[in-house]
């Protein structure tokens, strides 16, 4: 972690000396008041790592979470140094020049972050910087955090082996976790972690029914020095994800937190939707003559394909796109396939490339869609879905999106059996569950490669 601190210190000034070499304001400045300048954007730099250090290092991070951090450490930094400034001389005009100063530092720990984070990577897949685990009990749960820490490479753990009762199943075979004893055996190194391997995190998996050997466990790792972590066995979960709520000093549980339903949510996302949405048209203003001409020596018909669309609280509107096919009567019916007929080649590289959406972003300006949420559905499909997927209609608690967290992975197109769309159906369910600004900024970023990046599943 500090030797990424000290990267981000270094990284500050050397755009501080370029900003000097090249900017004839700064380049007009007195040494004096240039030390100065340098000195107060590096005391904003360290407030800024005080509260938003790095945390690429951290076991288990996702990509949204470190670029989230670089814009707060950015933002915090950049305003510190600002503030500084203008109090020790009001007079100097630094506003615009610390704007751009803060966008260009941005982008370098942006690339830098990159670059440690696939280093970081590289060293853990080595064997270097790595946290040892070991799991008791034989409850498939383990198993389910066991795939989950073997499938991120990032997270940098070895597992050490098992604790706990003999099982003879083809799924703890397959998982190749070696088997080191009883938990009776275990408890007996009580006083001595070194007499029996124990790594440095323990995942423990016992019914609640043992609470006096649960508790002589978490007594173990704390005498030697371990991380404890209990997981509640599979036939002792209700299966339901419930959040607590409080009505008073009640404390009652809801299967669905939706953090849109607050206000303060509603309006950060709907700022952001018309924001991206002005700035989507006026950018693609210009493909909207192109993609008329080149449609109507393809396919002669309109230019636009309107269709009725479940949206929010299951209420209908009318969806926008840029038709793709030729005029039809299956449009309301029959999902596109891969090599379908009714697709003309213009209209089909249109597909590929996302062009053919551009048009919602007119509806998110009227406010039934928003550029992120759940795909919104043709009508004949809300009705067969929603009698054969139990959580379907949840999905319709939010506005649907021009793109989403199913679409960006892996969950898009056509849906040619009940599991595909159950999968996607559970992502949009989670991303309603976890919204966050920095949720959609990432998924509209995952989107926009795929401009670049075809996706398989894109026709």
């Amino acid at each position: 972690m500090y030797v990424v601190m000290a990267g981000d210190f270094v990284l500050l000034n050397v755009l501080l000396l370029v900003l000097w070499q090249f900017s004839l304001k700064v380049g007009g400045w007195s040494g004096e008041k240039l030390r100065m300048f340098f000195l107060l954007c590096n005391v904003g730099l360290l407030v800024g790592e005080l509260k938003y250090h790095t945390i690429i290092h951290e076991r288990i991070v996702s990509a949204g979470d470190v670029i989230k951090r670089i814009v707060q450490l950015t933002i915090t930094s950049t305003l510190v140094a600002y503030l500084l400034l203008k109090a020790l001389d009001h007079r100097v005009a630094i506003g615009w020049m610390m704007v751009g100063m803060g966008t260009a530092y941005l982008i370098g720990l942006l690339i830098m972050r990159l670059i440690e984070r696939m280093l970081l990577k590289y060293l853990r897949m080595m064997g270097r910087n790595t946290r040892m685990v070991s799991f008791v009990g034989s409850d498939s749960e383990l198993l389910k955090i066991y795939h989950h820490l073997a499938a991120e490479p990032t997270a940098g753990c070895k597992i050490v082996g098992r604790y706990g009762d003999p099982v003879d199943n083809k799924e703890w075979e397959d998982s190749k976790i070696p088997y080191l004893g009883t938990v009776d055996s275990l408890l007996s190194s009580a006083g001595d972690s070194k007499a029996l391997p124990t790594g440095d995190d323990m995942y423990v998996c016992l019914s609640r029914r043992d609470r006096e050997t649960i508790q002589k466990l978490s007594l173990f790792c704390d005498k030697n020095m371990l991380r404890f972590y209990y997981v509640p066995v599979s036939v002792e979960s209700i299966r339901l994800d419930l959040k607590p709520e409080f009505i008073s000093d009640i404390e009652v549980y809801t299967t669905h937190e939706i953090p849109l339903t607050y206000l303060g949510n509603r309006f950060v996302k709907r700022s952001f939707d018309i924001v991206v949405a002005l700035l989507a048209l006026i950018v693609s203003g210009l493909l909207f003559p192109f993609v008329y001409v080149i449609q109507k020596i393809q396919s002669p018909g309109p230019l636009f394909f309107k269709q009725l669309r479940t949206g929010l609280d299951g209420k209908n509107f009318m969806c926008y796109k840029f038709r793709s096919m030729h005029v039809n009567s299956d449009a309301d019916k029959v999902q596109a396939t891969k090599d379908d007929p009714r697709k003309y080649p213009f209209g089909n590289f249109m597909r590929k490339t996302n062009i053919d959406e551009l048009p919602q972003f007119i509806n998110v300006l009227k406010g039934d869609m928003s550029v992120v949420g759940p795909r919104p559905h043709m009508l004949a499909h809300t009705d067969m879905y929603s009698n054969l997927i139990d959580q379907y209609m949840v999905r319709h608690f939010v506005k649907p999106g021009i793109t989403g967290w199913a679409q960006v992975t892996g969950y898009r197109g056509e849906t040619k059996e009940l599991w595909q769309m159950e999968e996607r159906v559970k992502r949009d369910i989670w991303y309603m569950e976890h919204w966050s600004i920095w949720l959609d900024i990432r998924i509209v970023w995952m989107t926009f490669k795929t401009i670049f990046i075809h996706d398989k599943n894109a026709y």
